[in-house]
C-alpha cells in the first residue's frame, strides 16, 4: 500500500522489490485476495483504467497464488489468534505458506511475527 500511495521511504523499498521480481533476481508472491485488495484501492483512489494498469504491473512481477480451502483457513486462524485485518492474514499466511519474507511496515504484523516464529518479516517501516 506504501508503494501505491508514494509513501517514503516505503515506497522506494517496494519499487526495487518490484523491479528486482521483474528482472527475476528475486521471485515475489502475492496471493489473490490482496491483489484483490490493491486493485480495488487503486479503483477508489483514481478510476478503473488505473487499477487495471496496476494489475498488469503487479502480475508481471509476481507470482499470484489462488487462495485455496487452505490458505483460507489458515488465514482465518491467523485472524482469530491475532489482532490483524483479515487481508493482512492472508498475506501472512501466504508468506508462511511459502516460507518467505512478508515484506510490510504494519506494526500489527510486527506484533503477530514477535508471537509466530514462522512469519519472518522484511520491515519496510522508517
Amino acid at each position: 500500500m506504501a508503494w501505491l500511495k508514494d509513501q517514503q521511504p516505503e515506497a522506494q523499498r517496494v519499487r526495487l522489490l518490484l523491479d528486482s521480481g521483474e528482472r527475476r533476481e528475486c521471485r515475489l508472491v502475492m496471493n489473490i485476495v490482496n491483489l484483490g485488495e490493491v486493485f480495488y484501492l487503486s479503483v477508489k483512489a483514481k478510476d478503473l483504467a488505473f487499477g487495471n494498469r496496476i494489475l498488469k504491473n503487479l502480475r508481471a512481477r509476481m507470482t499470484i497464488v489462488p487462495a485455496d480451502n487452505e490458505l483460507v483457513m489458515f488465514a482465518a486462524t491467523l485472524k482469530a489468534r491475532h489482532t490483524i485485518a483479515y487481508a493482512d492474514a492472508f498475506a501472512a499466511a501466504t508468506a508462511m505458506r511459502h516460507e518467505a519474507p512478508l515484506v510490510t511496515g504494519d506494526p500489527e504484523l510486527k506484533t503477530m511475527a514477535e508471537r509466530e516464529t514462522t512469519l519472518t518479516l522484511e520491515w519496510i517501516a522508517a
